[in-house]
């Protein structure tokens, strides 16, 4: 029985509230280097390092200011620190774009996705000032339209995705700033994610596979995956929940899904497939589901800023921004 084996299991998640997930993803007894080996990395079993174990990066406190919420007397929410990244914004990043049921990936100058952000904090009404000239960002049509604009890159590859059509009433198009590998920013921003966590450089073989940055306005959601490598998961701003399963139970749940809308996907190259239409909808309801017929094999941690996450090579996973403002990650995968 794992319990058997996971003594220190008793230091549990304190901040998940799915009481049908029968596992939530322990912590570590200690930080060293040779705890997170014996207990996490060679049995390959996910694990939440100790509280807050990487608040020290600076991307931090760098790249993310507070601001009050909308209720009253409210926690802080996280936003973009935009006069510091701004300095970057000819920097081309890559983005995943949803409206509704439809979803593309396109490059963009991080500018972009900094303006996508700073419009949609505003208000509609803080939009318009004298005399009467409405920004670019929102839609000129009704109020609560989301913030995109047009380019040349995202209109060619997108057609009419960007309609701002009268009858829109509600936020459709989210942006989100995904994988973006941290080898291709500039080195102030790597700097920002330095030193790189011993337990990547330590544990294993010592080299990095990738590194990638997820930047995005909650609610942000990665569908069910797997990754070839471990990976090391840390959360700089807002927070986020993540369900695992083991790898067998996860072909499990991708096989149902496939025979459910009857696909033919490959489970080693995951595309677009997963992130709309029947696949999106039939993976979310296996894994968050109430009436899933896996809940029971669920694996779930809540992580907040500083908090890091161990995921096994191969476990599945599913990862959601919760909360308001803005949520941030990173993650190392390595050999």
């Amino acid at each position: 029985m794992l319990a058997a084996r996971l003594p220190y299991a008793a230091q549990r998640c304190s901040f998940s509230t799915a009481a049908h997930v029968q596992r939530q993803v322990p912590i570590l007894s200690s930080p060293d280097i040779d705890t997170f080996r014996d207990q996490a990395f060679v049995p390959a079993l996910p694990f939440l390092l100790p509280r807050h174990t990487f608040r020290d990066l600076p991307a931090i406190r760098n790249w993310f200011l507070h601001q009050p919420t909308n209720t009253s007397n409210g926690p802080l929410s996280p936003a973009l620190n935009l006069s510091y990244l701004a300095r970057f914004g000819s920097t081309i990043v890559p983005l995943e774009i949803t409206n509704n049921d439809h979803f593309v990936r396109t490059s963009q100058a991080l500018s972009f996705f900094l303006a996508c952000v700073n419009a949609s904090s505003s208000s509609y009404e803080q939009a318009i000032s004298p005399p009467k000239r409405i920004n670019r960002y929102f839609s000129a049509r009704r109020p609560g339209s989301r913030p995109i604009r047009r380019s040349v890159v995202t209109k060619r590859a997108t057609g009419d995705f960007f309609s701002s059509s009268s009858a829109i009433s509600t936020p459709t198009a989210r942006v989100y700033l995904a994988q973006a590998t941290l080898s291709d920013l500039p080195q102030a921003l790597r700097d920002d994610l330095s030193p790189t966590p011993s337990y990547v450089l330590e544990a294993g073989k010592g080299d990095v596979y990738d590194t990638s940055i997820w930047l995005g306005e909650a609610p942000t959601y990665t569908p069910l995956h797997r990754d070839p490598n471990p990976n090391l998961f840390v959360q700089l701003a807002g927070r986020k929940s993540v369900r695992l399963v083991r790898p067998d139970v996860g072909m499990g749940i991708f096989a149902k899904v496939q025979e459910r809308i009857g696909g033919n996907a490959s489970a080693t190259m995951r595309g677009e497939e997963m992130m709309a239409g029947p696949e999106k909808l039939a993976l979310e309801e296996e894994v968050w589901g109430d009436d899933s017929e896996f809940k029971a094999s669920m694996w779930e941690a809540e992580v907040g800023v500083g908090d890091g996450l161990f995921i096994p090579k191969g476990w599945w996973h599913s990862i959601k921004g919760t909360g308001e403002g803005m949520t941030g990650s990173v993650n190392w995968w390595f050999r």
